[in-house]
């Protein structure tokens, strides 16, 4: 098997028209690092954690911070969403895509202090933490992800989630964004947001504070809980080391991109 980090020439050849073009060199000096070597240098830092500046230079994949400057300025200009959509359309367009229900939820990470998106976390004696909030079809295939601090609700998240379902083509007729079905746990327990899920054309299935286990729900739910353990197998999620919101929802977006292409290859 080939090393996690190294671009196949599938994945690139989905990758590269999607990239910016290059900018014009104004002086003299060295050559730019070409677009797939960085692309390498960021997968390594997302795969192992490792601290940018300690990136192998005998790897060949350019400086941590010419890796950290490139991966900006993609999630700027809004590659890995646009990447996320080319994926989720193969998906539909092979009848892969399951759109009977969608499951919700979210998993908490530390974080470093005073960075925006962070917040006092109430599961971690309020030390500063950040949430992945994700939202998956029913076969686990991440429909969106989001970042936020440790202290917001889960569900304010809910609506903001659902907007942010891309218009998905890829067979004769309107493109698809709704599910039939939302399923989530008690953290999503508010009858406020049964009804404006229900006026999107949804039917909200959520379990009920003050009740006693054994819903059933656990039967579906299980898929959004393995999608976030795969999230979290990339060791440079599991911990927000960086103080910029946007670079960790690079490397977030990266990842769902990353775990979207996997269905792709296995289902497509």
């Amino acid at each position: 098997m080939s090393r996690p980090w190294i671009v196949s020439d599938e994945l690139w050849g989905l990758i590269e028209p999607l990239l910016p073009s290059e900018p014009p060199k104004l002086k003299p000096g060295r050559p730019r690092v070409p677009d797939r070597q960085a692309l390498c240098g960021i997968l390594f830092v997302l795969h192992t954690g490792i601290q940018w500046e300690y990136l192998p230079q005998e790897l060949g994949f350019g400086s941590g911070m010419t890796c950290w400057r490139r991966l900006a300025a993609w999630n700027e200009a809004g590659v890995w969403d646009r990447l996320h959509l080319v994926l989720l359309r193969k998906l539909r367009a092979a009848g892969q895509l399951d759109w009977s229900r969608a499951v919700i939820d979210s998993s908490h990470v530390r974080a470093a202090p005073t960075a925006p998106k962070s917040g006092p976390s109430p599961v971690d004696r309020a030390r500063p933490g950040s949430k992945h909030h994700v939202l998956v079809d029913g076969q686990g295939i991440p429909l969106a992800v989001s970042l936020t601090g440790g202290n917001r609700n889960d569900v304010t998240q809910l609506l903001p989630l659902l907007a942010k379902v891309p218009a998905v083509a890829g067979l004769v007729g309107r493109p698809r964004r709704r599910p039939d079905l939302l399923l989530a746990d008690r953290g999503y327990d508010h009858d406020k947001y049964r009804r404006l899920v229900w006026k999107q054309g949804i039917k909200p299935v959520i379990a009920r504070r003050g009740v006693p286990h054994g819903s059933g729900l656990g039967v579906h739910r299980w898929v959004v809980e393995r999608t976030i353990a795969w999230l979290h197998g990339f060791r440079r999620l599991r911990i927000r080391w960086e103080r910029r919101d946007d670079i960790h929802e690079g490397f977030l977006g990266l990842a769902t991109c990353l775990i979207t292409h996997r269905h792709v290859q296995r289902l497509c």
